[in-house]
């Protein structure tokens, strides 16, 4: 289906949802091909604290990798992190800490499912229009693009 539209900063939209489907194809189990997938809904009014910002969506990114144990969720979206030794997976470790700073600063929140064995699903949860001081007072808060030519 078709994926929702929010008011956004396009590139880091784009360096979300690469950090978090690289994340899911990277962490993949030896025994099975990777496989990700993204999903979005809108939420009902009342299933979380932007009521009557407009519509808020629930964007799931599931993998089928080797998963993690949910009491190190916390650690996961701090910077150099990592819950699997650099020698069996490459990365930075700062990947879901920039995917964090990414959703916070447009008004939103991540967090994830998992357990060992059986993946991880990343839950990001992002307001359809940003939510400031001048929505309040009439103006917008989207980016327009224009071109020129």
């Amino acid at each position: 289906g078709d994926l929702p539209t929010v008011a956004a900063d396009p590139l880091q939209m784009r360096q979300l949802f690469q950090n978090l489907i690289a994340n899911g194809l990277k962490f993949h189990r030896p025994d099975q091909p990777p496989l990700v997938r993204v999903e979005a809904r809108p939420l009902a009014d009342g299933e979380g604290p932007w009521n009557g910002i407009g519509p808020v969506w629930q964007i799931s990114v599931q993998d089928n990798g080797i998963g993690f144990e949910e009491q190190y969720l916390d650690r996961i979206f701090e910077v150099f992190q990592r819950l699997h030794g650099r020698s069996e997976y490459e990365g930075t470790g700062i990947g879901l800490a920039i995917c964090r700073k990414i959703v916070e600063r447009h008004g939103g929140s991540i967090t994830a499912r998992s357990e060992p064995g059986h993946g991880a699903r990343f839950i990001v949860t992002l307001p359809s229009r940003l939510y400031n001081e001048r929505t309040r007072h009439g103006e917008t808060s989207q980016t327009h693009y224009h071109s020129h030519g």
